[in-house]
This record gives C-alpha cells, sequence and structure tokens, in this order.
C-alpha cells in the first residue's frame, strides 16, 4: 500500500460524512472543459465533484458506515457532494447530461439509503429544499388563517346588525313606551263620589249568595 492511500480514503470518509448526500457518476467521455463547467455549475449549488478510483471510493464509503454500492463502482467514477439538499444537484447533473450526453448517474445515497439512476433523476425534477419548505409553511399557515376568519366573522357580522339597528331606531324609544303605560294604569282610576255607599248595594245580591250556598 502506497503512504497516499489512508490519506485519500480519510479525506473522502470526512467529506462524505459532512455531506447530506452522495452522487456516484461514470464520467467515461467527458473532456477537461466539460469537466471545469460541470464543476462551476455545481460549486454554484454549494456542491463539488472529485474523480476517484473506485477502490478508494469504496473503502471511504465503508469507513463512513455508509451503504455499500460496490456493484455501481465500476468504469471511470467520480462522486459529488455538497453543503445542500440533493435536488439542486441532482438537476445540475441531469440537464448537463441533456446538453453533453454526459455524465451518467450511476446511484445515490440520501439518509443512508441507496437511490437508483430513476430516483436521483426524479429528485431533479423537485424545488430546492427552501421552497418545499415555503410551500409547507404556507400550507399549514393557510387553514389556521381560513379559521381565525371565521371565527372573527359572526362577531363582526352581529356588530354591524347593531349598529344599523342603533341608527334606525327612534331618538327616545324609553319615553315613548313609559307614556302608554301611565295611561293605562291612570283610566280605571274613579273618583270618590263615583263609589257607591255601601247601604246602596243591591240587597238581591246578599240573598241570592245566601240561598245558592249549599249545605255542609
Amino acid at each position: 500500500m502506497r503512504p497516499e492511500k489512508p490519506t485519500i480514503v480519510e479525506d473522502v470518509k470526512l467529506r462524505l460524512n459532512n455531506s447530506p448526500f452522495l452522487i456516484v457518476v461514470e464520467y467515461g467521455g467527458m473532456n477537461v472543459n466539460h469537466f471545469a463547467e460541470l464543476r462551476n455549475r455545481l460549486g454554484g449549488a454549494g456542491a463539488s465533484l472529485t474523480v476517484i478510483k473506485n477502490t478508494f471510493l469504496r473503502r471511504s464509503i465503508k469507513e463512513a458506515g455508509l451503504p455499500e454500492l460496490d456493484a455501481h463502482l465500476t468504469g471511470q467514477t467520480a462522486f459529488v457532494v455538497g453543503e445542500k439538499d440533493i435536488c439542486a444537484s441532482a438537476k445540475i447533473l441531469k440537464t448537463f447530461a441533456a446538453e453533453f450526453e454526459k455524465p451518467t448517474i450511476r446511484v445515490g445515497i440520501l439518509d443512508n439509503s441507496v437511490l437508483e439512476t430513476a430516483e436521483v433523476i426524479a429528485l431533479a425534477d423537485l424545488p430546492p429544499k427552501e421552497v418545499l419548505q415555503a410551500q409547507l409553511l404556507g400550507l399549514l399557515l393557510s387553514p389556521a388563517t381560513k379559521l381565525v376568519r371565521t371565527l372573527n366573522e359572526p362577531g363582526a357580522s352581529l356588530a354591524r346588525v347593531l349598529a344599523a339597528i342603533a341608527e334606525k331606531a327612534p331618538a327616545s324609544p324609553v319615553a315613548e313606551e313609559v307614556a302608554p303605560a301611565s295611561e293605562a294604569v291612570e283610566a280605571p282610576v274613579a273618583s270618590a263620589a263615583e263609589v257607591p255607599a255601601a247601604s246602596e248595594a243591591p240587597a238581591p245580591v246578599a240573598e241570592a249568595t245566601s240561598e245558592e250556598t249549599p249545605a255542609a
């Protein structure tokens, strides 16, 4: 074993542990200009492209505690790691391959799970992580906003109805309602002259009452 091998493996292992994802590509047929262009695009997304021997990458993956990718580590291999989510890097690789027919996405690792080629390409069609988080936050806040509006609406409607009633009501409704009540109380009152004396009360009424009362 040459002295540089442990250093390379240790460096790659550290980079794998510090990245939330790993994408392995096959770069056969790419020239220097293609490499420079692809590295620039990935750099803008906080990612990097590194050419490595399959034996080094295999050992680095194992020492990093990631799932084994031995079956996919053939040919001319390079790997992509980054500081951000996998979607942006996958999108760049997919777009670049559509333009130049290289590189070919082999496999990926995300959340300690192996991603096949189709799954990595599918991630390329998703919005960036920040956009997904904003969309999720919007979905969570929307029902709460509607609920608050719904709860506030009945009180606001009641306030408007009460205000309308107050505007249309008479100036002094209490006084108008009290006056008829006073007249109703005063009407049945008679003067003292009109009250018959006790001696003038009709005698037959008392007799009839006495006769109609049944004996015990």
